[in-house]
């Protein structure tokens, strides 16, 4: 009788609270490409930002499609294109990318520059640890 489509729906449905799960991972060394040690908290996170950001979208298999991890960056790079619409790209495809992660609460304050054929993309990330900042040679 407990799930009877008799009963309003406030009584039918249960409240479940989300509970966070832990950050801890693996460390990578994206200089030399090693995995060693484990890292926790805002160092996981962290690493999560920049291998998201580093990560193309719909490149891997292992990620598939469905989970919508990774960046578009690639979909820039290489392309002569207005610095005023990369100001408007950049900030978004990156933001698509961090807030997946439900770690994540907000990303802002993008300041990008144009460097001979570089560009230097500033953001900072708040986050269940504090606000971070990062920065994004592309």
């Amino acid at each position: 009788m407990a799930l009877s489509p008799l009963r309003p729906p406030e009584e039918r449905a249960v409240e479940v609270e989300s509970t966070p799960q832990p950050s801890r991972t693996y460390a990578l060394d994206f200089a030399t490409g090693e995995v060693g040690g484990m890292i926790d908290g805002e160092a996981a996170i962290r690493q999560a930002i920049r291998k998201a950001v580093m990560t193309a979208r719909f490149r891997y298999l292992i990620y598939g499609y469905e989970h919508l991890y990774g960046c578009e960056l690639e979909d820039l790079i290489g392309q002569d294109l207005p610095i005023e619409l990369l100001n408007a790209e950049i900030p978004r495809v990156i933001s698509e990318a961090l807030l997946i992660d439900d770690r994540i609460t907000d990303v802002y304050n993008f300041t990008i520059s144009r460097e001979g054929d570089s560009l230097y993309v500033s953001f900072y990330v708040d986050t269940i640890y504090g606000a971070i900042n990062e920065e994004v040679t592309i």
